[in-house]
């Protein structure tokens, strides 16, 4: 089964900006887990991923909901400063070349910024 869950309005993530989420993502079998995401708008592109950084598993932004470089559309983890490719997750600057971030599945469906391919615990 493919469940859609819109997340937020797509005008509550600014263009060229980043928004964290932190939901509860269930599993078949296994209780409800915490599942830390953010989503980037670039124009009318968005792209998702877990908020994780392979090096050492800390979150990336590096100021609250602040993932990319400034100036640039790469991300950037803000504790080791590794830079991401936008569209793909992969690491092309720093401790983790080679390795990618968690891609998220993510669209823009009636005006809102929904994620898919997951089953999330939803309040009653």
């Amino acid at each position: 089964m493919n469940n859609i869950y819109a997340i937020c309005a797509e005008n509550e993530i600014k263009n060229r900006r980043g928004k964290a989420f932190s939901l509860l993502r269930v599993e078949e079998g296994k209780e409800p887990e915490p599942w830390h995401i953010f989503v980037v708008r670039w124009d009318k592109q968005v792209f998702g991923y877990v908020n994780r950084c392979p090096h050492e598993r800390v979150n990336l932004d590096w100021e609250r909901g602040q993932f990319l470089e400034p100036g640039r559309d790469r991300i950037i983890c803000g504790k080791h400063g590794s830079l991401f490719e936008l569209g793909t997750g992969l690491c092309v600057e720093g401790h983790c070349v080679g390795e990618s971030l968690e891609p998220v599945s993510v669209s823009i469906f009636d005006g809102d910024i929904c994620v898919s391919d997951v089953t999330l615990a939803e309040d009653e």
